[in-house]
């Protein structure tokens, strides 16, 4: 559990410390339960220097870091097709990818390193699960 934006980030950056190019985090939740600050908190700890916001109107971010760091949001998308896994496809390569919403984006994601759920416990905690076999 965590009781702020900052312990929130504090516990990505120690799961961002496990990851290497080419893994794949879900990271799901109810709106405002925190998914944008956990992206930012391991986007901080793999190397990024500049803002990290929700992509939520562009779907995706990509950010120079030692190794490149993608934040894709997919709240916006019903169900991905061809064309539009042509558009994210990118955003994969090389990169570590931190996915909001990824139930959107149906079978065409690739397999998760890394499943991330944040829920709210009350206005200011939030319970953080960490699926994965990286040793948390």
């Amino acid at each position: 559990m965590t009781a702020s934006p900052g312990e929130t980030e504090g516990l990505a950056a120690e799961l961002a410390q496990r990851l290497r190019a080419g893994d794949v985090v879900a990271v799901s939740g109810e709106l405002g339960a925190g998914k944008t600050p956990f992206v930012r908190g391991a986007a901080r700890a793999l190397g990024v220097t500049g803002p990290v916001s929700s992509p939520t109107f562009t779907i995706g971010h990509r950010y120079d870091a030692p190794v490149p760091v993608a934040h894709l949001d997919l709240y916006r998308i019903a169900g991905l097709d061809p064309e539009e896994w042509g558009d994210l496809e990118p955003y994969f390569e090389g990169t570590i990818a931190f996915v909001e919403w990824p139930e959107h984006g149906g079978d065409w994601l690739p397999a998760y390193r890394a499943v991330v759920t944040l829920s709210h416990v009350d206005e200011l905690h939030r319970s953080v699960r960490i699926d994965c076999d990286l040793g948390l």
